[in-house]
């Protein structure tokens, strides 16, 4: 029903086979011989020659080796699905994890839904990649047909707003995989409720964020120990990359001291503990998705290469002093 609801063709090449017994499920792949195999979920099979229940560590092992070792010998690939853990990890715990090629995370985000047209956002993420690397993202959009990719993320999770941004807005352009995208990065300080200030940060590392924050008080004097900080990216995807240091550090700035960015500036660079500014790659890239969405100014360390081709006002620091300074035009 759902495939005739997508319009897919080709029905008559799918078989389903509704049993959990591994030994009823090798009969079909045997009698059938398909090329492709979906297995849902990994938790639900079992074999009597396990000898426990379904689901156990012991069931799990024992069933994905044989369905592993089918399709090695049979020229075929192989999914398995399986339930994960409050913690996002694969329930067992990731003992799976060595007999497959590659770990695929599909993670629903609800918060980009306003951000994406109203259709909520769905990521896939690799862990474990044994052919390639794991810093690529999928991104898509669930509508009426089904998923479908998003085309352009440059502009997924930044939020359109008229007139000047609040203070403690900063958008930074980061790199997801090979791809560079502009993210909002929201910052809220506020006195301290107890004797030690905390940091409240999911989609970016807190340590990275106590880090950024020693840093501003070490080299600008900005007063922030005493204060609890909140950081949040808008459309709830976390980053990792080290190159929205500067962009965090501007935001935590500007929440401070109630004195917010300039609009149409974007960021880019890594933080060090000394203060000083370092580049980071693919700048080009970054500069020119920025321009490609309206951005006419971009505040980065000094290339160590010159770049030509961008239409945007590049805006040089050496540290984060003088990054405050340049972009404020006020003494720090």
């Amino acid at each position: 029903m759902r495939a005739n609801r997508l319009g897919l063709g080709g029905l008559e090449r799918i078989e389903v086979i509704c049993t959990g017994n591994l030994e009823e499920i090798e009969m079909t792949l045997n009698a059938v011989k398909p090329s492709l195999i979906l297995v849902d979920s990994a938790q639900t099979i079992f074999s009597a020659d396990a000898g426990s229940a379904p689901g156990t560590v012991s069931q799990m092992k024992y069933c994905a080796y044989e369905l592993v070792s089918w399709v090695k010998e049979h020229d075929s690939a192989l999914f398995l699905a399986a339930h994960v853990t409050k913690e996002g990890l694969i329930a067992g715990p990731k003992l799976l994890e060595h007999l497959v090629d590659t770990v695929l995370y599909f993670e629903q985000n609800d918060k980009a839904a306003g951000l994406s047209g109203g259709h909520d956002c769905r990521f896939l993420r690799a862990s474990k990649n044994r052919f390639g690397s794991v810093d690529e993202i999928g991104i898509f959009t669930m509508g009426e047909k089904g998923l479908l990719p998003v085309d352009d993320i440059g502009a997924l999770f930044l939020v359109r707003r008229e007139g000047d941004i609040p203070a403690g807005v900063a958008t930074a352009a980061v790199l997801e995989g090979s791809r560079a995208i502009l993210v909002e990065i929201q910052a809220l300080t506020i006195p301290a409720k107890g004797a030690v200030s905390r940091v409240f940060s999911d989609k970016i590392d807190s340590g990275r964020v106590s880090r950024v924050s020693a840093a501003l008080e070490k080299h600008l004097g900005l007063r922030l120990s005493d204060q609890d900080l909140y950081v949040n990216i808008a459309g709830g995807i976390r980053i990792t990359e080290v190159g929205v240091d500067l962009a965090l550090a501007c935001a935590l700035y500007s929440a401070r001291t109630a004195l917010a960015l300039p609009s149409g500036l974007a960021i880019a660079g890594e933080l060090s503990l000394t203060g000083e500014l370092r580049p980071v790659n693919r700048l080009a890239g970054r500069i020119k998705t920025a321009a490609n969405l309206g951005f006419h100014s971009f505040l980065c360390p000094k290339p160590e290469a010159e770049i030509t081709e961008q239409t945007t006002t590049l805006k040089h620091a050496r540290d984060i002093k003088s990054a405050i300074q340049l972009i404020m035009k006020t003494p720090v």
